[in-house]
């Protein structure tokens, strides 16, 4: 799982740190989860941001691997709707779209892309970690846009726009 954290100074992007959660030797899913909100609030706590984007959930085949995602993008979420930071999520043809400019992009060429916009060195070892920088990206070249992304500001506004994902 991929994280990025960007500053914004006089309208210039600057990386502040990138990375993966390396979840692959924990062998449970709920200590992946744990691991995943610690992680998630160490760099909250760190980096003190503004605001959160994640990529939304995409529809695939395996409905186990659905589940499992969505668990961990909710455990993401809480970690910063915890620390009333408001969240934002993009599609993934949303975010290749924003970075590269097709939606259909490879992680290759969104990488790529990141290393031109933010003149990084050399890129990760993992390209989560720049799936993670792409959202960051993404969000921010939304900003001051029109946006039909969802946005919350806390628990109760998620539980507002989405009556239908609660229990009560």
């Amino acid at each position: 799982m991929g994280y990025g954290v960007i500053q914004i100074k006089n309208n210039k992007m600057q990386l502040l740190t990138m990375g993966a959660i390396e979840l692959h030797k924990i062998e449970s899913h709920f200590l992946r989860l744990q691991k995943i909100f610690e992680r998630t609030q160490y760099l909250i706590n760190e980096y003190q941001p503004d605001e959160f984007a994640i990529e939304a959930p995409f529809m695939g085949k395996n409905a186990q691997s659905m589940l499992k995602l969505g668990r961990a993008q909710g455990i993401s979420m809480a970690a910063a709707l915890e620390k009333n930071i408001p969240v934002s999520e993009y599609a993934p043809k949303k975010i290749k779209q924003s970075i590269t400019g097709r939606g259909m992009a490879s992680k290759e060429q969104v990488a790529g892309m990141l290393a031109s916009l933010l003149k990084l060195k050399a890129l990760p070892k993992h390209l989560d970690a720049t799936d993670g920088l792409a959202v960051a990206v993404c969000h921010y070249f939304q900003l001051g846009k029109p946006q039909s992304e969802k946005t919350y500001s806390g628990w109760k506004s998620y539980i507002k726009e989405n009556p239908g994902k609660t229990k009560g």
